[in-house]
């Protein structure tokens, strides 16, 4: 069934209000971007997430919108605390799946000698691929509870990065609320042998050369330099994640029944956000995010150890530190204003990036004149980008942008068309080496898999929801 579209102007298309919605549809993307959607089931997914009960203001979606489970991926949605409700779907099976910037005092030509002994170390020393674990890290169920409890702090307590660390995280790598005692079993077990690791699929770990400057103020508050080695990590809570969401959408199609919500689609099961059931998903939903902040830290310390031990130098020579560390698959309470007034407001952003603006109280001090540090990667081809929140997006959407590059083709079509081409030649072509423990994963993952992420940051930037600081490029990938 095909949605109707009304352009508001270059970068803003409404999705009006009819049948069922209680609000209407806002997409930001360009006339070329919306013609490939009105071919696909995403803006379907962004019309009935506008029937759901307490919707605040549009069903938002960014332009890396594509289909997703129940919610689109690059969603966002804002449901009022008295009256509205929670759904797993908006927040997805990844839970706090994000990425985390880190910068150094290195150069590219103190690195580039090094390049393969350096990706050679970070793959033997960071798991990545399906069911990867670290064998030298086995956590008790007392310990594992204390990740839950505590994430990226329980890293640095058990000598895993630094306290400055936490300053640069979403959250400061702690999300409250969260108990152990709602989270499975299964989902405990599933966790437990997999803290420290990336896991498969997009997950990555980049070597990356800051290539451009797109504002020369901002790059300087966040400590980046043209021809400067940053380092992105890309990955979520793992399988104890997964779980997590597949445990609660049971128990959520039920609580939609049992308090008269009509759905759509059951894959946006949900309940009010004042039910025990909503609550119990929160509690656990933050568990699983504390462990995807903890996963990141102790990820963060293995990249500096595998720095130390290629290059020869100490923490003192490399200075490699956290610029930011953002979720992208979340539901947050937080405080926005809204048609003139103040609301307290439970804020679903599924492969949607936080972006608060200069001045905001939860945007780092450090940051605190220039916003909130946006990491948005784009394909291991291609270039990633570090973008500021602005007041625009506060006002708009939330405080929300972006996520990534949005995919446009599926795991099978992409590999599909890797077929016959040998897509590590063609990477180191253009001087980027990869490192995976699958081929499979490298042919799904290829650059025509992904929108150009230039163009989703330029819709971005256009209106107002983010503003670009720099540009990276990958020189090394470590992949599932």
């Amino acid at each position: 069934m095909s949605v109707k579209v009304e352009q508001i102007d270059a970068c803003r298309w409404r999705i009006p209000r009819e049948g069922a919605m209680r609000t209407e549809g806002l997409v930001f993307a360009d006339r070329q971007m919306m013609a490939t959607l009105q071919k696909e089931q995403a803006l379907e997914q962004v019309r009935n997430v506008a029937t759901l009960p307490g919707i605040v203001g549009p069903s938002i979606a960014m332009p890396d919108i594509h289909w997703g489970y129940g919610f689109p991926i690059g969603g966002v949605a804002a449901f009022d605390v008295d009256e509205g409700v929670v759904s797993p779907g908006g927040v997805g099976y990844d839970i706090n799946c994000g990425v985390r910037l880190l910068r150094s005092a290195l150069s590219v030509e103190e690195v580039r000698p090094r390049i393969e002994k350096l990706a050679d170390e970070l793959f033997r020393n960071v798991p990545s691929g399906v069911g990867s674990h670290r064998r030298d890290l086995k956590l008790s169920v007392a310990e594992e509870r204390k990740v839950l409890t505590k994430g990226a702090r329980w890293a640095v307590e058990n000598g895993y990065g630094h306290a400055e660390d936490l300053e640069h995280i979403e959250e400061k790598g702690t999300i409250t609320g969260a108990d152990p005692e709602v989270i499975s079993d299964r989902a405990l077990e599933r966790g437990r042998n997999q803290l420290g690791t990336l896991g498969s699929g997009n997950h990555f770990l980049e070597v990356d050369l800051v290539e451009e400057i797109g504002d020369a103020q901002a790059a300087e508050v966040l400590g980046l330099f043209p021809g400067q080695i940053t380092i992105s990590i890309h990955t979520g809570s793992r399988g104890l994640g997964y779980q997590v969401c597949d445990d609660h959408l049971r128990m959520m199609l039920q609580a939609a029944r049992k308090y008269g919500i009509e759905l759509p689609d059951r894959q946006l099961c949900c309940a009010p956000l004042t039910s025990p059931e909503a609550k119990q998903y929160l509690a656990a939903m933050a568990g699983a995010a504390n462990f995807a902040f903890a996963n990141r830290q102790l990820i963060t310390a293995w990249v500096r150890e595998s720095f130390e031990r290629v290059l020869g130098k100490g923490p003192a020579d490399l200075r490699i530190s956290s610029v930011y560390d953002v979720c992208h698959n979340i539901a947050k309470l937080e405080t926005h204003q809204y048609q003139g007034r103040k609301r307290r407001l439970c804020v679903h952003r599924k492969g949607a990036t936080r972006a608060f603006p200069p001045g905001h109280q939860e945007t780092p001090e450090l940051y605190r004149n220039v916003g909130q540090p946006v990491l948005i990667p784009g394909d291991m081809g291609r270039y990633s980008y570090v973008l500021v929140g602005t007041q625009g997006a506060f006002d708009e959407t939330f405080g929300s942008t972006c996520h990534g590059a949005g995919r446009v083709l599926s795991r099978h079509a992409a590999k599909r068309l890797a077929r016959g081409r040998r897509i590590e030649s063609e990477l180191a072509a253009r001087g980027i080496l990869i490192r995976a423990s699958s081929r499979a994963t490298v042919a799904e993952e290829i650059s025509e898999s992904y929108k150009d992420v230039l163009d989703v940051v330029s819709v971005v930037q256009q209106a107002g929801i983010g503003k670009i600081v720099a540009r990276l490029r990958p020189l090394a990938v470590v992949k599932g």
